[in-house]
């Protein structure tokens, strides 16, 4: 059966804007840069994770109709297509002020959850983004963390 997830998509609205983001600022390597007549394969993968990759894809013909294209892209925007990645990270915090000073926007601060500690992200097109220090024992679910992760009501 199956061994592992080699490739996995996100739509992005513009792989040029998309490199100048993942690469420039989050450190991710091009693998393949691909002009397929009818559309561009371009995926990345971070150095560490190099078997890991990211298809920076723009919803569009063949796989999918304007119309349909033109919903995803609205969802996008909205940041309604879940999350995109989570990244793993020796240092969050670290990582999160490095970042910041590069003028990435963060959603989330770092902070201290029963798994580690994490922080979030959109990427230019409205993807959500974890950055994640893993724990080295995972701690139990409290009820603090539950009230913390509901919503506030409107």
């Amino acid at each position: 059966m199956f061994t592992r997830i080699s490739i996995h998509s996100v739509t992005v609205l513009d792989q040029q804007e998309a490199l100048d983001f993942y690469v420039g600022k989050l450190g991710f390597e091009v693998v393949s840069d691909v002009d397929m007549g009818f559309m561009r394969w371009l995926t990345i993968a971070l150095p560490s994770d190099p078997e890991r990759q990211l298809l920076l894809e723009v919803p569009g013909p063949p796989s999918l109709s304007e119309a349909v294209a033109a919903q995803v892209r609205d969802l996008v925007t909205k940041g309604a297509m879940g999350v995109a990645a989570i990244l793993t990270t020796d240092d969050c915090q670290q990582t999160y002020e490095t970042l910041s000073a590069m003028g990435v926007e963060f959603t989330e601060v770092p902070t201290r959850q029963p798994y580690g500690i994490d922080c979030a992200l959109r990427d230019p097109f409205g993807n959500h983004i974890r950055i994640t220090q893993l724990a080295a024992q995972p701690a139990e679910i409290t009820e603090a963390d539950i009230a913390r992760w509901r919503p506030e009501a409107e």
